[in-house]
């Protein structure tokens, strides 16, 4: 898998305090490159985005979608077409405030490649979060499973082909972050697994902080929470489950 996998960093080239890090991904993942980021605050890179407030689907998403998550799903979705486009059947796609142990990342990859296919799509989270309702592979500490609740966050996935081609099909309009709708396995049709254990860290907070997190008021934090607890119970109605 390894010599025919591509590996593709979402960076916005004005992000010069993330550049060291996208560079530096360059280097250690397979065939790596940079794909430019969609910047959510132009009018004319998201001109193609048919936005909804957060009713496209139930739950009902309690958010409005802030322009920088907007960007991050189109930026998802390039990476998508191009693969679909070019026909590449096995990718990474990782976000640049992505660090990984490139030794964990290679055991990862090893541990992928006999099971990965151009239907899959593999988290490889910087959280361990997910509670597995299957657990496909286990080797050195790392742990392949399909999660009950699949968790937040596209720091770092594999992602397929024909999944590619299931999640642009779906996103035409979108309503909510790529993580949140990704979690929604009964809408995609797109089942999706996590590798625990590979020891990526997400590191925004050291290359100029994160392009979408903002510190509201207390009062609106405590709203926020309440609507998200709410939220997370509703997507808890819909676990994975083995096939």
């Amino acid at each position: 898998m390894h010599d025919t996998m591509r590996s593709f960093i979402i960076h916005m080239s004005s992000s010069t305090a993330r550049r060291p890090n996208a560079e530096q991904l360059c280097a250690d993942l397979p065939s790596a490159e940079l794909i430019e980021a969609v910047n959510g605050r132009d009018p004319a890179q998201i001109a193609g985005v048919t936005l909804h407030p957060g009713n496209l689907h139930r739950p009902h998403y309690p958010f409005a979608l802030r322009p920088a998550e907007i960007g991050v799903f189109e930026s998802h979705r390039r990476i998508w077409r191009k693969m679909v486009d070019e026909g590449i059947d096995l990718a990474i796609t990782a976000e640049d405030d992505l660090r990984i142990d490139p030794d964990r990342m290679n055991a990862a990859l090893d541990l992928l490649r006999p099971i990965a296919t151009p239907d899959h799509y593999i988290r490889i989270p910087v959280k361990q979060r997910e509670t597995a309702a299957q657990t496909l592979a286990e080797r050195d500490g790392l742990r392949l499973i399909l999660p009950k609740v699949i968790g937040l966050q596209c720091v770092c996935q594999v992602v397929g082909r024909k999944a590619a081609e299931r999640l642009l099909a779906a996103t035409d309009h979108i309503d909510r972050p790529v993580d949140t709708f990704l979690q929604m396995h009964w809408i995609t049709s797109q089942p999706v697994h996590a590798l625990l254990g590979s020891g990526n860290q997400e590191v925004a907070s050291e290359i100029g902080g994160s392009t979408i997190q903002t510190k509201p008021p207390l009062t609106d934090k405590l709203t926020r929470e309440f609507k998200r607890a709410a939220y997370r119970a509703q997507l808890h109605l819909h676990p994975q489950r083995p096939a």
